[in-house]
């Protein structure tokens, strides 16, 4: 299957020069979302995930079935205030600004093996700060895997190079 004929790119959106990759179309065809879930999870099992980890909010799309196929736990990272108990936070730069993540203190024990599952790879800013997150508590980063890697506009897999990292798609 080409998940690529799934994806509907959108000239000039958010802003003119930008090709926005469009998921919705993707995750909308169930044949296409059922085997990117189950590729995701191959791949999760092999690395001998004991969490799935998924960044807010396409992140939680399909990090969530990868957990529920695998019959392990599901934890969120969410913008600043999402979450009710005690966290740990990362800030990271932005190409104007910056942005911060969080996750719940007890959400990873130590020397557990986690994958973290996320729709997109561009800059990989805010996969490094869930990496950072997650060893911050204890937490092995097994691998990492994304739907779309945009390899030709930017280098995200650089700042991920020390993990295994799978990417169904690349532009």
């Amino acid at each position: 299957m080409n998940y690529k004929d799934y994806i509907t790119s959108i000239e000039g959106f958010p802003k003119e020069g930008i090709t926005f990759r469009d998921i919705t179309t993707f995750i909308g065809h169930g044949e296409a979302f059922r085997a990117s879930i189950k590729e995701f999870s191959e791949f999760a099992k092999e690395k001998g995930a004991e969490v799935i980890v998924g960044p807010e909010s396409r992140g939680f799309i399909f990090g969530a079935p990868v957990a529920c196929e695998l019959g392990i736990g599901f934890v969120p990272v969410r913008k600043p205030g999402k979450l009710p108990r005690e966290v740990v936070s990362c800030s990271y730069e932005l190409e104007y600004g910056t942005n911060t993540i969080e996750i719940h203190k007890d959400a990873i024990q130590k020397g557990q093996k986690v994958v973290i599952v996320d729709d997109l790879l561009a800059t990989g800013g805010t996969t490094e700060a869930a990496v950072k997150l997650i060893e911050s508590l204890g937490g092995e980063v097994v691998g990492i895997a994304f739907l779309i890697e945009l390899a030709d506009e930017f280098d995200g897999r650089g700042k991920l190079k020390n993990y295994p990292v799978l990417s169904l798609i690349k532009y």
